[in-house]
């Protein structure tokens, strides 16, 4: 049955309200969504109360066209998700777009049976999407971590509904959007709809992602177990690579910022005699509460957030998420503030630790991207990398790390990146890199002296046709 719209006037001001007369359950809520013509502040209580009902009920506002906004990585609500994809199938709707960064579990709306019904537009790519996307299904959004939250803001990506997950109100009616803050903040606020799963398992966390129970227009009881990351047994390249930039580029008072992945877990695992450590880091995962435990991250000289740890998203175990629960030490932000390029330079040593794909003879550094495949995003890679190197103290240290060899037994430093890679960092972004054979540091050099750099930390069975490559793209020997 079709909607209709009704104009009615209220203070000289006109508005036009939907009915949706097989959807009695939710018709009402739709009309309150007034109270978002003069606040969009999800700290401000409203005078409006949620309806409780089964995540069945709570997606039936969901209509062809739409545009669905899901929270991401370990908040992802498993409840919703396949509860929206039975209600499209079953109505037979089409054409809806679902937004995000990465997502854990299933993404059922990306399987080959949903195609025509639903679009994922992924401005991070994760492992359910890479399928979709790389067989032309779903959409990949190239953007910095940080300017995510432009999109809703500047209204490029208008939401319609948002499907989040809570933490239970407190005594005075917030729910907290618990491990990842991110940009969910800033698609909450410019969400026609929000429908929030409660779960008592996601913790609850300080900072931006506090939410008045009054702004959402459906709850679902959702208790479930979050997904869990665990770390991955590291390998002897891997140690020798968070060694070398433990011993070498870490220093006591640093800022960190880890970018996801088993090296940056490796780093850590190797500050253990390292003191007063800080971060401030779009994301963190279960290395951190180690360093904590035994002293080394203190926050101490921070100069934003000092004594806290600033981060946007998480992504572990049971143990990180119990760790963050009511944690006053750990403040989670929207990502616009923590992967702001003038905040992050504020703090004192920025160490930013990343990792990469591909890295050509010039520096050219490619992480999204295998070829033309998509693989993830540029995340806040860029952010963070740009942040060190204007840190304000002038001892900030950009650096990019990976095995020297793929999987496979090819260079990762190459003479020229894979056609259709896309560059994510430039070749002027650049400062140090990091294989298991050593630390080349590119800032300042030509490009003769970065091929020359380059190979020296390739791997040796490499590195004679490497310098070969080199030689007939720059028409001269790399030199130091």
């Amino acid at each position: 049955m079709a909607s209709r719209s009704v104009v009615v006037a209220l203070n000289g001001i006109r508005f036009t309200l939907r009915s949706f007369p097989r959807q009695n359950v939710l018709s009402s809520l739709v009309i309150k969504r007034t109270f978002y013509d003069y606040c969009k502040e999800p700290f401000q209580p409203l005078n409006r109360e949620p309806k409780w009902m089964s995540a069945e009920e709570a997606v039936q506002i969901i209509k062809s066209g739409d545009t669905v906004f899901v929270h991401g990585a370990a908040a992802t609500p498993r409840k919703l998700v396949p509860a929206m994809v039975e209600h499209a199938k079953k109505e037979k709707l089409k054409n809806i777009t679902v937004c995000h960064i990465h997502t854990e579990g299933a993404a059922e709306y990306n399987h080959p049976d949903c195609e025509g019904i639903f679009r994922s537009n992924s401005f991070f790519v994760g492992g359910n999407c890479r399928e979709a996307i790389n067989s032309g299904r779903g959409d990949f959004v190239p953007i910095f971590l940080g300017e995510i939250p432009f999109l809703f803001h500047r209204e490029i990506v208008k939401p319609d509904v948002a499907l989040v997950q809570v933490t239970p109100p407190d005594n005075h009616g917030y729910c907290s959007l618990g491990s990842s803050v991110d940009c969910t903040r800033a698609a909450v606020q410019h969400s026609k709809v929000i429908i929030g799963q409660v779960n008592p398992r996601l913790p609850r966390t300080f900072g931006d992602g506090l939410i008045h129970k009054s702004h959402f227009d459906a709850l679902v009881e959702g208790q479930v177990e979050l997904p869990e990351l665990k770390p991955p047994k590291l390998t002897d390249v891997e140690l020798t690579i968070g060694k070398l930039i433990a011993d070498n580029l870490v220093v006591n008072g640093a800022t960190l910022q880890m970018g996801i992945g088993s090296i940056p877990d490796a780093v850590l695992a190797s500050l253990k005699g390292h003191k007063d450590l800080g971060v401030h880091s779009e994301m963190f995962s279960d290395g951190v509460v180690d360093l904590v435990e035994s002293g080394c991250i203190t926050n101490h000289q921070k100069k934003i957030q000092p004594g806290k740890i600033v981060g946007s998203f998480t992504i572990g175990t049971r143990r990180l998420f119990d760790f963050m629960d009511n944690n006053p030490f750990i403040m989670m932000m929207d990502v616009g503030y923590v992967n702001s390029i003038p905040i992050i330079a504020t703090n004192p040593k920025v160490t930013a630790i990343n990792s990469c794909i591909e890295i050509d003879l010039a520096g050219q550094v490619v992480s999204d991207s295998i070829g033309t495949r998509i693989y993830s995003g540029f995340g806040g890679q860029v952010d963070f990398l740009r942040g060190a190197a204007v840190c304000h103290d002038g001892l900030g240290k950009p650096i990019l790390a990976m095995p020297s060899l793929s999987s496979k037994g090819d260079s990762k430093i190459t003479p020229f990146i894979k056609q259709g890679a896309g560059v994510v960092t430039t070749r002027a972004h650049v400062h140090y890199v990091v294989t298991e054979y050593g630390i080349a540091f590119l800032f300042g050099k030509n490009i003769r002296q970065r091929a020359h750099a380059l190979i020296e930390i390739a791997h040796p069975t490499h590195r004679e046709s490497l310098e070969k490559a080199a030689f007939e793209r720059l028409k001269c020997m790399p030199s130091p």
